[in-house]
């Protein structure tokens, strides 16, 4: 791994400086992108590696790239950034192929675990696989109303829709989550649905 790239792609500089200086700090070699065109201008030379990008940018955003890169037959993972309350978009980023996404503002240790992540898809598939079969065994021990409560937490549903749909009350539905956050082993909501995509759960 240590030849991979890390493409990183936001509009915002002070973002890609210190992403820039995070992912150097720990021996990872990057290359920064104001924007998806300008990456994509590059593309034919870029072979390894993974990127990271905004899901939220003028011209091409983050969905529109994931999808160019499906188009194109690039198979370089990516991962997405996503600010606070955009889960329901990070799960269609999931679903059009991204390896991953990451809340803003970030914890510098989740950013590289995801990253590292990524660059390993290139490794043995047993070892990425381990990964995925880690998360579907949490996912196994959720109770059938526990599972519900998450497909509705991927889609994005609120406790009060969710508490609409399952008949139940809203603090009830809390109970749920917090159980949830215990048993998949998440600190946040953003990291419980990330686990659950990993898992292979797409939502109903």
């Amino acid at each position: 791994m240590s030849d991979a790239i890390v493409h990183v792609i936001d509009d915002d500089l002070a973002l890609r400086d210190s992403l820039a200086f995070l992912l150097g700090s720990v021996g990872l070699v990057v290359r920064a992108f104001e924007s998806a065109q300008a990456f994509l201008q590059e593309l034919t030379s870029i072979e390894t590696g993974c990127v990271v990008t905004d899901i939220r940018m003028p011209g091409i955003d983050g969905l529109e790239l994931l999808r160019l890169l499906q188009e194109m037959g690039k198979g370089l993972p990516v991962i997405v950034m996503t600010g606070h309350g955009d889960v329901p978009l990070a799960v269609k980023a999931m679903r059009l192929g991204a390896a991953d996404f990451v809340e803003k503002p970030f914890d510098d240790e989740v950013m590289i675990d995801a990253i590292r992540s990524a660059l390993a898809t290139s490794l043995p598939i047993q070892t990425v696989a381990g990964v995925s079969d880690e998360m579907a065994l949490r996912l196994a021990t959720l109770s059938r109303r526990e599972r519900q409560v998450l497909a509705g937490l991927v889609e994005g549903q609120t406790n009060k829709e969710m508490a609409r749909q399952f008949d139940l009350s809203p603090r009830t539905v809390e109970v749920y989550r917090a159980k949830l956050m215990t048993k998949m082993q998440a600190n946040n909501i953003s990291e419980l649905v990330r686990f659950a995509m990993r898992a292979g759960m797409t939502g109903e």
